[in-house]
């Protein structure tokens, strides 16, 4: 058995009998539509879009309210494309890992084309877009692609180069190569679009539409584009960009999910890890809880994505929505179990949740910080989305997710993760009451040491700011003692940071305390345990 068409086809039967869901639908027929007729093109085609988006659209096309596919793109390297796209006929195996039971299975054959948005794969990209079929482009590119400043407020050196350099160059950006396909769009009758980022940052589709015009103003203010251009991307009954919430768990691909599928007689099943350090595989393993709640702003239509469990809704919902799961009910307590995992060793999310200490964090930082600020999308109550997190969704031990993925990237989340519930607590002048806020924040400075609670070097994730901060947290703070009259001003200073952080920490009263732990964390083996436990013992439990 092969992950092929061909397969799909002659061993069908086979398939179905060890339980899974095909396509039944002409796939060859779908391809075709999706170069002659393209509706969606979506750029980031790693395990959330195949494992979850993909799906969307395959559930519409077996309703038969969708007649092409999508495109998948990669911004700039063919390596995925060529890896686990073409040999498996752009089909995604999707492993539901049901918390308790069976695996849920299943082929996924809406992608219809598959490319990279460099060479030939580019051509092809500005040939779907000048089709006025093209009813939205969307984007799971991480929160790193939307950047438009770095931490000192600067424009990032990659994005200045691609608007100096303008839509005739060499583009090493997101947000040029996109500009380029919308001023491609522009020239072949400026059709109208949807740009949906559904990535996980705060009101994404702002963030995507500035990064756009700021691009797009660029080229066009020094005569490299038409004036006219900024025009139509300005204007949002042509160009739109919806606010979304996405939030579905793809961890890494599983080796254990792979030898079962080979045991089932699954050919070329095997992860790979791409000269980037991503880790893919021709399947995607999820857990089965599932939300995507867009802004049903779409100004040349769109496919009917609520019959597939998509929430369309009014931009303040998915503001809710988005800000219940980012900012307190799921995002902050990933962040935690992440930083803290490192630190003490553990390679498993769902083990942390067996650690009465890591446990009762995350239960008091939902229930006790995070909950009593929580926003109220309407569609469904913070209460119980909480309590699936922390009684269902952390604590599946079928689901391989580890807290070095989680902890990639920290610097770019903590702002939101947890700068906005420090702004509401200090807005009602509560902001020291918060002591397990601090704790993870303090936790986090100590993971950048790069040495864990039992005083071994650790591997840190990859995060953009790492250099960065390694200029002021180095290995040797470990067990040297208190911190020196200069160190703590140079931590002050990282705490007064709003743009890493959200907020001025030393503004709000927090600095002080999140020095305290942080120096605590550092006094030798085992005081990151004691540290945690210390901070517990003041929620009064």
């Amino acid at each position: 058995m092969e992950l092929t068409v061909r397969s799909l086809t002659k061993d069908r039967k086979e398939w179905e009998d060890k339980g899974f869901i095909l396509p039944d639908y002409d796939i060859s027929e779908i391809v075709r539509n999706t170069e002659s007729s393209p509706e969606w093109i979506h750029f980031g085609a790693g395990n959330i879009f195949r494992g979850y988006i993909a799906c969307i659209a395959d559930d519409l096309i077996r309703q038969g309210l969708m007649k092409s596919g999508i495109i998948a793109a990669d911004c700039f390297h063919t390596e995925p494309i060529e890896t686990i796209f073409r040999p498996y006929d752009n089909l995604t195996l999707l492993v539901g890992l049901r918390a308790k039971g069976s695996r849920y299975l299943r082929v996924i054959g809406s992608v219809g084309k598959a490319c990279a948005a460099v060479g030939d794969g580019l051509e092809k990209l500005k040939k779907a877009v000048r089709c006025p079929s093209l009813k939205m482009i969307s984007f799971t590119i991480t929160e790193k692609g939307y950047a438009t400043s770095d931490m000192n407020g600067n424009i990032p050196a990659a994005l200045a180069q691609d608007i100096s350099k303008g839509p005739e160059s060499e583009l090493s950006t997101a947000l040029g190569k996109v500009s380029l396909l919308l001023l491609e769009r522009f020239r072949a009758g400026a059709a109208p679009v949807a740009l949906v980022s559904m990535d996980n940052c705060s009101r994404n589709g702002d963030r995507l539409r500035e990064g756009i015009l700021l691009t797009v103003r660029g080229w066009c203010g020094s005569g490299l584009a038409e004036k006219e251009f900024c025009d139509y991307v300005s204007d949002s009954s042509k160009v739109s960009f919806p606010w979304s919430m996405i939030d579905k768990i793809t961890p890494r691909p599983d080796p254990v999910i792979a030898e079962e599928l080979a045991g089932m007689g699954i050919e070329g099943m095997q992860p790979a890890v791409t000269s980037r350090g991503t880790y893919i595989a021709p399947y995607v393993n999820a857990e089965m809880p599932q939300y995507l709640v867009i802004e049903d702003d779409f100004p040349n239509g769109r496919p009917p994505l609520d019959k597939a469990g998509v929430c369309l809704t009014d931009r303040q919902t998915v503001e809710n929505a988005e800000k219940m799961k980012v900012m307190t009910c799921l995002n902050p307590l990933h962040t935690a179990l992440a930083v803290f995992g490192c630190l003490l060793g553990f390679t498993k999310i769902s083990d942390e949740m067996n650690d009465p200490d890591l446990k009762e964090l995350v239960f008091e930082l939902g229930y006790s910080e995070g909950l009593p600020v929580a926003a109220d999308p309407g569609i469904i109550r913070p209460e119980d989305f909480l309590k699936e997190v922390l009684t269902e969704r952390l604590p599946n031990a079928n689901l391989p997710d580890t807290p070095q993925r989680i902890a990639t990237d920290t610097s770019k989340k903590l702002s939101v993760r947890f700068g906005e519930t420090i702004k509401a607590y200090a807005a009602k002048g509560k902001a020291g009451e918060l002591d397990l806020i601090p704790c993870v924040i303090a936790a986090w400075l100590r993971y950048l040491t790069g040495i864990d609670d039992n005083g071994e070097i650790m591997e840190l994730s990859p995060d953009p700011m790492l250099d960065e901060m390694r200029r002021h947290i180095s290995p040797g703070m470990f067990g040297a003692g208190a911190l020196t009259a200069a160190e703590k001003q140079d931590i002050t200073q990282i705490l007064r940071n709003s743009g890493l952080f959200g907020t001025d920490l030393a503004a709000a009263g927090l600095s002080d305390k999140i020095i305290g732990f942080f120096t605590d964390m550092l006094s030798g083996k085992g005081a990151v345990r004691r540290t945690l436990r210390q901070a517990l013992g003041r929620t009064g439990n």
